[in-house]
């Protein structure tokens, strides 16, 4: 195979997108056939297979640094329109980023409300861990991905966004009736805490670091919602690690009070991204970093509180 056919590769890119022939079918007007030989003639040109199929959809090494590829280039087709013809009606850009929960409840969403007001862009946004979240930029699956690591995968360029601060908190009933004679392992293991998911660990290393309870020894709700994880810390029924952005007001109010102030924990945060970044992608990552910048505290190297 001389070169590759983007009618394929598009059909490619929609099955990932939609995570169903069905639904790309649709999205292309095409019959689900169609895009199933697509999908097929691209296999055989490569001679090897890009999809495995099954719920989900799930990429082979190859099928990633397809698809990779094609968002790359798809992306400097578009800003090279747009510089070429600055007049003509631009077709929405469908720009993917992985981000974890905490950046998208605080800080996200300002910074990025700009530049949808102002470009006609479908944002697409993925949640993951922080911790996680470069394995899918690397994959291809995203433009650009939050993490707490500095370093980038091939192909991509880093900036430092700022830090995350988390307190430990709870309301003052809940500490009065768990906590009256201060945080033990004793206590902690009866005290009913929350974490985002069963895949986040920052609670789980937090409590293991600074009272010695491997998890699974200590009660634990899972709560994929940012606002309802909030929600049970206000409710009095946990206490749970919180970015201090989200409960300033609950600080403020004495409605939430710190537990352990002296095992406060920070977070670094980079953003990742395309090196091939142009037109809408880099103007989202200027406005991205530059809003972090502001609003989030720089990251202190000397501080030994990240775990």
């Amino acid at each position: 195979m001389s070169e590759l056919d983007y009618k394929l590769l598009a059909a490619f890119d929609k099955v990932v997108s939609e995570q169903s022939f069905e639904r790309a079918a649709h999205a292309l007007h095409l019959t689900q056939s169609a895009v199933s030989q697509r999908i097929k003639q691209l296999e055989l040109r490569l001679a090897q297979p890009l999809l495995i199929r099954g719920q989900p959809l799930r990429l082979t090494d190859a099928g990633h640094r397809l698809l990779a590829h094609y968002r790359q280039v798809s992306q400097l087709e578009s800003a090279v329109m747009a510089d070429l013809l600055p007049d003509a009606p631009q077709k929405p850009l469908t720009v993917t980023i992985v981000t974890n929960a905490d950046s998208l409840a605080t800080w996200l969403i300002p910074a990025l409300t700009p530049l949808l007001h102002s470009h006609p862009i479908e944002l697409n946004l993925l949640i993951e861990d922080e911790s996680r979240s470069l394995e899918r930029l690397a994959r291809g699956e995203a433009f650009g991905a939050i993490s707490l690591h500095a370093e980038s995968p091939s192909g991509c360029c880093s900036d430092a966004l700022g830090q995350m601060d988390y307190l430990l908190v709870a309301t003052p009933e809940f500490k009065q009736r768990y906590f009256a004679q201060g945080l033990s392992q004793t206590a902690l293991q009866q005290a009913p805490a929350v974490a985002f998911d069963q895949r986040d660990d920052m609670h789980a290393r937090y409590i293991e670091q600074h009272f010695g309870l491997p998890v699974g020894n200590y009660p634990c709700h899972a709560v994929r919602s940012a606002e309802a994880f909030v929600a049970i810390a206000r409710s009095g029924a946990a206490y749970c690690l919180i970015p201090k952005l989200m409960i300033e007001q609950d600080l403020q109010t004495g409605k939430l009070i710190e537990l352990y102030p002296q095992g406060r924990l920070t977070e670094p945060l980079y953003w990742h991204r395309w090196l091939l970044e142009r037109g809408v992608h880099k103007d989202l990552s200027l406005r991205l970093i530059e809003y972090a910048q502001q609003t989030l505290p720089p990251i202190d190297l000397r501080d030994t509180s990240m775990v």
